[in-house]
Parts: structure tokens; sequence; C-alpha cells
């Protein structure tokens, strides 16, 4: 690793330590990582819209055209009128004319909303339904596999027949629970508690996914700053063949940024609790 690429190395190291900051309290190191975040992934997401979006569907195909004429000789000149809606939204920041902006604005949501609206029915309805509705697949031509588990497809094969019926149970009981019309008592109750046992279980693997998703990131985040300081002591597998003095001289500059932080922090915390004991 080049001198260069190890200085936003130990940027990276900072970014990680300032964000991890926060769970001792909100403070000026964790709020410069947290704006640093949201600017940099704005100013990221511009850029991607104007090459992505803007310049290939908007003024490339308005080129041919000239813009002291508007782009009105260009051979498209229809491209024109998404251009002037979106820029209708721009009078949203004043305040005599932000009424402008409602009509683009109107417009954009009935069309994502018209566009949406049939995505998240076929992504979140209907192929839910259809994994509901898989066969329980049973091999007649050997019985004495069927209650056994034995000789190809059968009840009790954990792949096909056991796994569709406890997606279907649990998905009629799911919706029995939220069923309120009817009281939840005697079998209708019993079947809306296994309602509840599924929705837990769901909910359970979702959070424990989510978890061990974090958990991941964590561990590269704290697997980086390893590499990081081995690379600051030339400590690697391989040695630097640049390796200098600087390496170690950032190293230590930020170890010490960070462990004068921490003393200061435990310093203000005493002073606080002698005044406390003083009043």
């Amino acid at each position: 690793m080049d001198f260069t690429t190890f200085l936003w190395a130990t940027f990276g190291v900072f970014v990680t330590l300032a964000t991890f900051s926060f769970l001792y309290k909100d403070n000026p190191f964790y709020k410069f990582a947290e704006h640093l975040v949201v600017g940099v992934s704005a100013g990221y997401f511009v850029i991607i819209l104007w090459h992505n979006s803007l310049k290939p569907n908007l003024f490339a195909r308005l080129a041919d055209g000239d813009w002291f004429y508007l782009w009105l000789n260009s051979t498209q000149p229809w491209y024109l009128i998404p251009a002037i809606i979106g820029a209708m939204m721009w009078t949203r920041f004043s305040k005599d004319y932000a009424w402008v902006s409602r009509y683009p604005m109107a417009m954009y949501i009935g069309i994502a909303t018209g566009m949406a609206i049939p995505l998240e029915m076929a992504n979140r309805i209907n192929k839910q339904l259809y994994a509901t509705m898989q066969l329980v697949k049973i091999d007649t031509t050997d019985l004495s596999g069927y209650f056994f588990g034995y000789g190809g497809f059968n009840l009790l094969d954990i792949s096909n027949g056991v796994s569709n019926m406890i997606v279907f149970v649990g998905m009629i009981t799911a919706l029995i629970y939220f069923f309120f019309s009817k009281a939840h008592t005697g079998w209708f109750g019993k079947m809306a508690k296994v309602g509840i046992w599924t929705l837990m279980i769901g909910f359970g693997a979702s959070f424990g996914f989510t978890v061990m998703a974090r958990i991941s990131l964590f561990i590269q985040r704290i697997q980086d700053v390893d590499s990081w300081g081995r690379v600051a002591l030339n400590a690697g597998v391989t040695p630097n063949p640049n390796y200098n003095n600087w390496y170690q001289l950032v190293f230590w500059a930020l170890i010490v940024f960070v462990l004068g932080y921490i003393i200061r922090e435990i310093m203000m915390f005493i002073k606080s609790k002698s005044v406390k004991a003083e009043t």
C-alpha cells in the first residue's frame, strides 16, 4: 500500500471510530461522520442522475438543436416538455410561485404510484400467494415411503410435503389472527394463537437476518482497522517495500488523538462529579 492510499485508509479508520463514538454519546466527531455520509451520498446521487438520466435522456436527444433557439430546431423537440415540467418543480423555493410546483409533483406522484402499485402487487402479494399454493407431491408408485420419507416425493418429504404444508398453515393462521370480526375463542382462538407464533417466528427470523447483516458490516470494519494497523507498523505478511517512518507517524498521531479525546471526556466526567458533590 502506497502512502497516499494509506492516508485514505487512515481517514476511513477515523470515520469508523467517529461513527462508533455515538455509542458513548452524541459528539462533534459523530456529527462530522454523519454529515459527511449524507453530503457524499447526496453528491454521488446527483452525479449518477446527471450521467444516467439527464444527460442521455434529455441533452443527448436535443444535441442536434441549438441552445440559442432553445433547442426548438431539434429533431426531437418534444423532449422539452418533460424538461419544462421538471424545471417547474424548482418554483417550490419561491414564496410567490410555489403553487406552480404542485402540478409537476402531482403528475410525478400519479405516474410513480401507477407504476409502483402493479410492481408491488406482483412482487409482494402475487408471488407470496403463489408460494402458498405449491403442490404437495406424493409418489404413489411406492406407498411404503408415504409416511416415512423415502421412495421419492411424499407427504413427509421435508423439501416438498412438510415445508409446503407449514407455509400454507402459517399463512392461514396468521390471517385468522388479524380477523377481528369474530372472537378469538375456541378452535378459532387456537388457530389465532398458532398465527401469533407464526408471526413471531417470522419477525424473529427477519430481525436475526438484519442483526447478522449489521454484524457482518461491523466485522468488516474491524478487519479494515486491523489491516490498517498492520500496514502502519509494517507487520503484514508481505512487508511494504516503500515503508518509511511517515506510516508510523500517522498511526501514532491518530492513536494519540483518540486517547486524548478519551482522557478529556474522563476528566470532564470527574470534574462534573466533583462539582455535584460540592453542591
